[in-house]
């Protein structure tokens, strides 16, 4: 029956097609607003969990460098045991993350099955589901599916941190986490309208090439994340992961010249296009990170706003974003994609820079939002633009293997974002309270060196409601020293930590120069890029 609804009517979406459209679309918008939910809950997670921001933060990072690091495995696996059953293998690590987050006790729960497990079904599923799409719609319906999933995702991240806030407000995160639960089992009950689209390629598996690509994105961020901890070996990790992706090209275009398989084929990066076009989805996605933890961290733990507060407070950034992808999508028509990825830049960098100044000053959410609105139109030009100027080009037998090395490259600068805000965040904040701390005249100095002890060990943002509790017992003048430094101290490190996002604005920027020289690549005629 699903063969006949495929092959029957190509252009058109009707009945078990529809149903089916409606159902990917689904699947997308649980990936997307998973995210969300996490980083507008920080602060419950934390306190239910009785964990720390930072541990929070990593689990975070850690889940979109898991994902990064297998994509372009999970999109071998799909070609070697078939894409539908990679596309069921997905949704159930995403459920299992999802159960587990609902009953969780402790962050290594949250690590080991959201952030891991969780990860890898992404990898897994991302990729099964373009080739799912491309291999059951055709013609004007696989558009509209392209679209349709493509608006899923900008839908989740535009009404995300309002959907989590409002949940993890009034009911409790874990509601949030159990109802994706549900989403994933109704997208499950449509499995038997999937026709699984056949692999003809080559089955050889480059296990070198895999090693490598997980040890060399998974080495970097994950040498970030202990430096953030604190831990030790960071410069072995950062040195042992950039060798590993150094290696990693030097592997494929060996096995490429040997006409061997390879995990991905080098000669995608012959096309220049394809080159700025991977680079400019990378740095728009350490902008991304780099803000998505910086952001929700200043409303819970300096505002000390509730999840729905911060939901709101960051609407501006992410509605802005939805309007401005669905406007410049529509509105683009004959114009060169990369002008409007230049101006993308331009604003995202602008929006994010003038939130430094406003930080320390800012006494309630909406403060930021001409910044913010700014910022999101920004990401949003950059959202409807950059996959089309990296895919254009690309021959329809190698756009999924294009697609997943930009889906794979925006995934590790998310992680990279996330980590490295993070990482710069809590080294500023240790720093600049050790140095606060020394310069007091109202703390003895045995209590200085307390002070700068504990922050060394174990630095971590902290609200003054929180704080004013770990104090309780100090003497007056003690208690409001330490809370004033506090309070003085969280401004700088959260400054500091956007300048990570303004840096990859401005990398992206002279990034966009660089293809707006670049004549525009003709479009493979066959050609269908979509939204991932």
């Amino acid at each position: 029956m699903v063969d006949g609804a495929v092959s029957g009517g190509a252009d058109q979406l009707s009945g078990s097609r529809r149903l089916l459209a409606i159902l990917l679309a689904m699947a997308m918008f649980v990936l997307v607003v998973d995210t969300s939910l996490m980083n507008v809950s920080i602060s419950a997670v934390v306190r239910d969990l009785d964990t720390t921001v930072s541990g929070v933060q990593s689990a975070i990072a850690l889940e979109a460098l898991v994902s990064a690091a297998f994509i372009l495995i999970g999109s071998k696996v799909g070609d070697l045991i078939g894409r539908r059953r990679a596309y069921v293998l997905g949704l159930l690590g995403y459920a299992t993350g999802a159960t587990a987050m609902t009953f969780a006790q402790s962050l290594t729960a949250v690590i080991v099955l959201w952030a891991v497990v969780g990860g890898i079904g992404a990898s897994l599923l991302l990729p099964a589901m373009q080739s799912l799409v491309h291999g059951n719609f055709h013609g004007a319906a696989q558009k509209k599916v392209y679209a349709l999933v493509g608006a899923a995702a900008a839908i989740a991240a535009a009404v995300g941190p309002l959907l989590g806030g409002f949940v993890t407000t009034y009911l409790s995160w874990r509601v949030g986490f159990a109802l994706e639960v549900v989403i994933i089992v109704a997208v499950l009950s449509g499995i038997g309208l999937v026709r699984d689209v056949p692999y003809t390629g080559s089955r050889g598996v480059d296990v070198v090439g895999a090693a490598l690509s997980v040890l060399g994105m998974g080495g970097i961020v994950l040498g970030i994340l202990v430096w953030q901890e604190g831990g030790e070996a960071v410069a072995a990790l950062l040195v042992a992961g950039a060798a590993a992706l150094i290696g990693l090209a030097y592997w494929l275009i060996r096995r490429k010249r040997r006409g061997e398989p390879a995990l991905m084929d080098p000669d995608l990066f012959r096309s220049k296009a394809f080159r700025l076009g991977v680079t400019g989805q990378m740095l728009q996605q350490i902008a991304l990170g780099g803000t998505m933890i910086a952001l929700p961290i200043y409303l819970q733990m300096v505002l000390e706003y509730n999840a729905m507060q911060a939901g709101l407070s960051l609407a501006p950034l992410s509605l802005s974003m939805f309007a401005v992808a669905l406007i410049a999508g529509r509105r683009a028509g004959a114009r060169r994609s990369a002008p409007i990825i230049r101006w993308g830049f331009v604003l995202v960098t602008v929006g994010i820079a003038v939130l430094v100044p406003l930080v320390p000053r800012a006494e309630f959410g909406w403060a930021l939002l001409a910044p913010l609105v700014v910022a999101g139109a920004g990401l949003g030009l950059l959202v409807s633009q950059l996959n089309n100027y990296t895919l254009a080009p690309i021959s329809e037998e190698r756009v999924s293997e294009a697609s997943g090395t930009n889906s794979a490259a925006g995934s590790f600068g998310l992680s990279f974002g996330l980590a490295f805000a993070g990482a710069i965040m809590l080294a500023t904040l240790s720093l600049t309270f050790t140095a606060m701390a020394e310069s007091s005249e109202v703390l003895p100095p045995a209590e200085q060196a307390h002070v700068a002890q504990v922050l060394e060990d174990d630095a971590q943002v902290m609200s003054n409601t929180e704080l004013e509790a770990l104090l309780a017992g100090q003497p007056p003048a003690i208690s409001e020293e330490i809370i004033r430094i506090n309070t003085d101290a969280r401004p700088l490190a959260l400054q500091a930590a956007l300048l990570v996002p303004i840096l990859a604005g401005l990398l992206g920027l002279l990034n966009s120069f660089r293809m707006v020289r670049e004549p525009d690549a003709p479009p493979t005629p066959s050609t269908t890029p979509g939204p991932f």
